[in-house]
């Protein structure tokens, strides 16, 4: 029986799939997660921040699963098909070795049938000898809170909920009861089997997926990815985790809109016990405003212009509220409400509760936002395509509120909850919105109030200069009046807001050093010496890892930046995946995987590629 919203369940924390332990597969719309062992554990439809379908990532007993694997004795390896995001398990048993396809064949088309299809492919072969398999389909649909139905029709197994139907083909016999369905078989070498799982309704209906046809969406979708990343103009060092990293963030890009999710899943513990859990399917204008300098870097155009399109549509549509002209994130389609509960009825992934659906910061006043923002539009105009007449008048507009509102207190980059702050980060974002307008502006002449830009950009400089510096500590700080370092200000000599070998700048490298990291990780900052409204430790953060590497990178400490950006590959997973945080014992934690992770092994592998030559 489902257990609904109010009771809580409690999970065999042995069950679980480790967080590092999937590989991801998406059609630009929504994603799947797959473990290592076969099973599909997270997977929502049909979109990012649509309820679960499959969730015993987060609860193993109510969560939801699709089930597909050796049913022998096996050891298990994944790895990506070369250059594209087609997901290979593979099962070797005694008497031989089989292996599934797992993919979401892309549409372009976003109103075609097959677009909102959402048909996903498992395709299981027999590479060598015979292996016996098994299949079971439990899908628990609205979080596991709603109840369904089965019924096998024509040639189909249906799957029926109040707000969505699946349908379920294959070329197997399979059983089914009042809520799964099953299916055992074995393979010879040469064999294959075919499960496809498709959204279907109204406007979509069931059909088949045959073999020939597996093999040809499997052949169409190889070419996508590979059409789409020989778009790279990377040839450096590292080039197969750079592209591994960007094949990462297109999955995370929702098609329809250019939307970019900072992450595809929801309340993967930053501590396992601990209540750091949060949802982050949604846009945060922030990560995806580096998504887009990350692509740009790459030579992905057309990712940023999707997104900046996306973004100047919240620009015009929304009026000065309490978080300024924008909000610090969206929904997927735009919309700005994103109120945040909780689902009682689930575990949590190692019973680690709560699980949270929405994201109450929606309301935090983030200041950081409008120089990550206007600094993607710069560079879009820099490396894309001339922006618009329209979109510089939006520009100005966000500038002119900037330079009026930069001196308050705000939540800061890292979404405190525990009260405002005057955090050198917002700061230093602000002073960049400021400064990269009106490099824009000389650069194309267009019209902007330039001596009152300039005279905000130098008073931001002149504050931060002053107040952000330590003495005590001989380092900038996170926030006035404080001496908690951060490393947040790791971005001060990337974003060009100080010279990287500055005296003051090396000293604070030395003391975040010291202070900060540990084996090359970064934490962000001491929740003891900066309480931050949550209880329980964090990992250390992996976006700030790539940010030191960066910063010893342009001191010209090459040798050490070298030696931090190797171990820190050395953290990846088996197909090159980071979540947001590691853990004192080198297990992935939080939310996976991160865009934010990824677009800064972009970032930091480009600059040392670049500056070893």
């Amino acid at each position: 029986m489902v257990d609904l919203p109010g009771r809580q369940s409690q999970s065999r924390p042995s069950s679980y799939v480790p967080i590092a332990e999937h590989g991801l597969i998406g059609d630009l719309r929504t994603v799947a997660l797959v473990g290592i062992n076969g099973t599909i554990d997270w997977y929502c439809c049909p979109s990012f921040d649509s309820p679960s379908v499959f969730a015993s990532l987060l609860d193993t007993d109510q969560g939801g699963s699709f089930e597909l694997a050796a049913d022998a004795p096996a050891t298990t390896k994944q790895f990506y098909f070369p250059d594209t995001n087609v997901l290979i398990t593979r099962f070797f048993t005694e008497r031989g070795v089989g292996e599934i396809q797992d993919f979401m064949p892309v549409t372009t088309d976003s109103g075609s049938e097959e677009a909102t299809r959402h048909r996903l492919i498992r395709r299981v072969v027999c590479v060598r000898g015979s292996v016996p398999f098994r299949m079971r389909l439990a899908p628990r649909f609205g979080y596991a809170a709603q109840q369904h139905t089965v019924q096998q029709r024509g040639g189909v197994v249906l799957f029926e909920s109040a707000d969505l139907t699946l349908a379920l083909s294959t070329t197997v016999p399979v059983k089914s009861d009042d809520k799964d369905a099953q299916a055992y078989f074995t393979l010879a070498e040469g064999e294959s089997e075919v499960f496809a799982l498709d959204r279907v309704g109204e406007d979509v209906a069931p059909r088949g997926c045959p073999r020939g046809e597996a093999q040809e969406q499997f052949t169409a979708t190889v070419a996508f990815w590979r059409h789409w990343l020989s778009s790279s103009r990377y040839r450096g060092r590292w080039r197969e985790m750079v592209h591994r990293s960007a094949l990462t963030l297109k999955l995370l890009t929702y098609a329809p809109t250019g939307a970019i999710v900072a992450a595809p899943t929801t309340s993967l513990p930053e501590q396992i016990g601990g209540e750091r859990n949060w949802d982050y399917r949604y846009v945060w204008v922030r990560d995806a405003a580096f998504c887009v300098y990350a692509l740009l870097r790459l030579g992905f155009t057309g990712e940023a212009e999707s997104f900046i399109s996306f973004l100047a549509k919240r620009i015009s549509l929304r009026t000065d509220g309490p978080s300024g002209p924008l909000q610090i994130m969206y929904g997927i389609d735009g919309r700005t409400g994103l109120p945040e509960h909780e689902l009682n009825h689930l575990a949590g992934h190692l019973d680690s509760a709560p699980v949270r659906v929405g994201n109450a910061a929606t309301g935090q006043l983030q200041l950081d936002i409008y120089g990550a923002l206007i600094d993607s539009i710069y560079l879009y105009d820099k490396w894309g395509q001339p922006i618009s007449a329209e979109l510089w008048d939006d520009v100005c507009a966000l500038v002119n509120w900037v330079c009026d509102h930069w001196d308050q207190p705000d939540e800061g980059i890292w979404e405190t909850r525990g009260g405002r702050k005057k955090f050198l980060y917002s700061r230093l974002m602000c002073w960049v919105a400021i400064e990269r307008a009106i490099r824009l502006a000389v650069h194309r002449g267009l019209p902007a109030d330039m001596a009152h830009w300039r005279q905000v950009r130098d008073d931001i400089y002149q504050r931060i200069m002053r107040h952000g510096w330590s003495a005590t500590r001989a380092a900038f700080v996170q926030h006035e009046g404080g001496d908690v370092l951060d490393a947040a200000v790791l971005m001060m000599p990337l974003a060009k807001f100080i010279s990287p070998t500055d005296p003051k700048w090396l000293s604070t490298l030395d003391a975040l050093t010291i202070d900060l990291v540990s084996d090359s990780l970064v934490y962000r900052y001491d929740p003891e010496a900066s309480p931050d409204g949550l209880r329980g430790q964090e990992g250390t953060f992996s976006i700030c890892s790539f940010w030191y590497v960066e910063a010893l990178t342009r001191a010209g400490r090459l040798d050490e930046a070298r030696l931090a950006f190797e171990k820190m590959l050395t953290y990846a997973n088996h197909l090159g995946l980071y979540a947001e945080q590691v853990s004192r014992t080198g297990e992935q934690q939080g939310n996976f995987p991160q865009a934010f992770t990824h677009l800064a092994l972009i970032s930091a592998a480009f600059n040392l590629d670049r500056t070893l030559g």
